[in-house]
């Protein structure tokens, strides 16, 4: 499997198994000394040599693309992971505002229901109240009577009282 890690350009590069470098120098070597060896004899070795060079760096090339190919993908699994864990979160969130609405709205329907019990309350008191003062009235006329009646008995009594001499 390879290994990537990020030099001091902030790219990140691909880290090699160790054989593959010794393979790689080694053939790198080889190549020196052949096109070193063979170079005078021919122009076709030159072109050769350098075509190899060429698909060396290509291949060095699709590995690291590889490489940036895989990280990006690490990258997208992980962008991913965190966006399904803040829905996860926020569904969790509205679910609790969804319960403190329904809260809401029970206290509301509790509080209107005691508003209708005090207005119902306030009016009996004040039927009460009526009742209260038009007892007040008539007990205050039936005491006027009484009193008005009390002053006659006594009017006829003291009537009698001088009469009867």
């Amino acid at each position: 499997m390879d290994k990537f890690k990020e030099e001091e350009g902030g790219e990140m590069v691909q880290e090699r198994p160790a054989e593959y470098e010794e393979q790689s120098t080694q053939e790198t070597a080889e190549s020196n000394v052949e096109s070193q060896v063979e170079a005078p004899s021919s122009d076709s070795d030159i072109g050769i040599s350098s075509l190899m060079n060429k698909r060396a760096k290509l291949e060095e090339a699709i590995d690291y693309v590889g490489g940036l190919i895989a990280n990006l993908k690490e990258k997208r699994t992980n962008l991913e992971k965190e966006i399904e864990e803040e829905s996860v979160d926020i569904k969790n969130l509205k679910e609790k505002l969804m319960k403190v609405s329904d809260y809401i709205d029970e206290e509301t329907q509790g509080i209107q229901h005691l508003t209708q019990k005090r207005n119902a309350v306030e009016t009996e008191a004040d039927e009460v109240g009526s009742l209260i003062s038009s007892m007040r009235d008539k007990l205050s006329g039936i005491d006027k009577i009484i009193e008005d009646e009390g002053k006659r008995i006594s009017t006829f009594k003291e009537s009698r009282k001088t009469s009867s001499f």
